[in-house]
């Protein structure tokens, strides 16, 4: 049953993929908001793979998610960050909220096939979070959130000075004092829809509160941060995949050899099958340990309110290891493509410069070298990774 469900579903995510392969050089050229897309996933009915079933979703496995999002990454990583970071604030509901709230969001998402979008950073203070009754007012501005424009309900964060703690809770992005200014103007990653939001007196109600002031989450609930880690993992992943899959067909079908080479193609050259050996290196490592990290959070997830704070740090562990190699690869290939395809590949009709610039701008997200230092840490002392929203 399970095999039938994700055979259907992956044979939409790569219709979905060619849809969005079609267009996307013109569309990480042009940048802005990509309506049209944004409705063909919503079309897919992809977006209810990560709500469960009780509530009319699809229950999908978060490592099927997570291949989802690669998949798409491979050749729109802008639409992919989009997808991902939708079934991020559906897991917020789902690690944060109680059994009334995920009633009350989720059934109304999947009826009326909702794009939810992220406004939630609680290391950005600027939102401010005042008492209104059994509610909040929420004022202030929250910057790079992602898929905020175009979307139906915002997740978001607000800073609570009395407790020195941040909220965590969800608006639909309509709700009166809400307005989402269309401002990203980052070189890569142009059509992730990551406006400013700013609130001008809004109304939270109880039931829109995920995690109130001065709560201490458990291990379960910060299982969030590891998911949103392991989507940008595999969209790095996916980048990379996308990289070497076109660098490979331009080798072989358009790439001509250098003089000096004694070879009638350039795939046949020895330097460019060593650099395509290192490509294919870089990617399987990534590839593997992407999927032991996405197999760690199913297993963790499954145990619900029962995981351990030890189970949580092991994820962190696996999704660290994964998120290191995966941003290398990405960046790796996506620079050093050029040196296999020669010159011509550099036109603008091709665009494989979306591959390093993409990378670059999202591999920013969090410093890897954090990752890098929480490994070390592992190793050197069994310490594990601390939670928080990057770790």
């Amino acid at each position: 049953m399970m095999r039938d469900f994700q055979d259907t579903v992956r044979a939409l995510v790569d219709t979905l993929a060619g849809q969005l392969a079609e267009t996307a050089v013109e569309r990480d050229q042009a940048g802005g908001h990509a309506v049209h897309e944004r409705e063909l996933i919503r079309a897919s009915g992809l977006l209810a793979l990560s709500v469960p079933r009780q509530y009319g979703g699809q229950e999908a496995p978060w490592s099927f998610i997570l291949w989802a999002i690669r998949r798409l990454a491979q050749a729109d990583s802008a639409l992919a960050h989009l997808f991902g970071f939708h079934h991020l604030q559906v897991a917020g509901v789902l690690l944060y909220g109680q059994p009334g709230q995920h009633q009350h969001f989720l059934p109304v998402a999947v009826r009326d096939r909702q794009f939810w979008g992220n406004a939630l950073n609680p290391l950005d203070r600027r939102v401010a979070a005042s008492e209104d009754g059994a509610g909040f007012r929420l004022n202030g501005v929250k910057r790079f959130s992602s898929g905020s424009v175009g979307s139906d309900v915002l997740t978001l964060s607000a800073w609570h000075e009395p407790s020195g703690t941040a909220l965590i809770g969800a608006l639909p992005t309509d709700t009166p004092g809400i307005g989402v200014q269309a401002d990203w103007d980052a070189f890569g990653q142009r059509q992730t829809d990551s406006g400013t939001v700013r609130f001008d007196n809004v109304r939270l109600d109880p039931v829109q509160v995920f995690q109130r002031p001065g709560a201490t989450p458990a291990p379960r609930a910060t299982l969030r941060s590891q998911v949103a880690q392991l989507i940008v993992t595999n969209l790095y992943l996916g980048i990379a995949q996308g990289a070497l899959a076109e660098a490979r067909r331009f080798v072989q079908e358009e790439a001509r050899p250098w003089f000096a080479s004694g070879v009638a193609r350039q795939a046949d050259d020895p330097y460019v099958q060593e650099r395509f050996g290192e490509f294919r290196l870089a990617v399987r490592a990534a590839e593997v340990l992407a999927d032991v990290a996405g197999t760690r959070l199913d297993a963790a997830l499954a145990r619900g309110e029962a995981v351990t704070a030890l189970e949580r740090g092991e994820v962190a562990v696996a999704g660290a290891e994964a998120k290191v190699w995966a941003h290398r690869a990405a960046l790796k290939i996506g620079a050093e493509l050029f040196e296999t395809t020669g010159a011509r590949s550099t036109s603008a009709r091709y665009g494989y410069d979306r591959y390093w610039r993409n990378a670059r701008v999202h591999t920013l997200h969090d410093p890897v070298a954090y990752k890098i230092r929480d490994l070390g840490r592992y190793a050197l002392d069994g310490v594990l990774p601390e939670p928080t929203a990057y770790s």
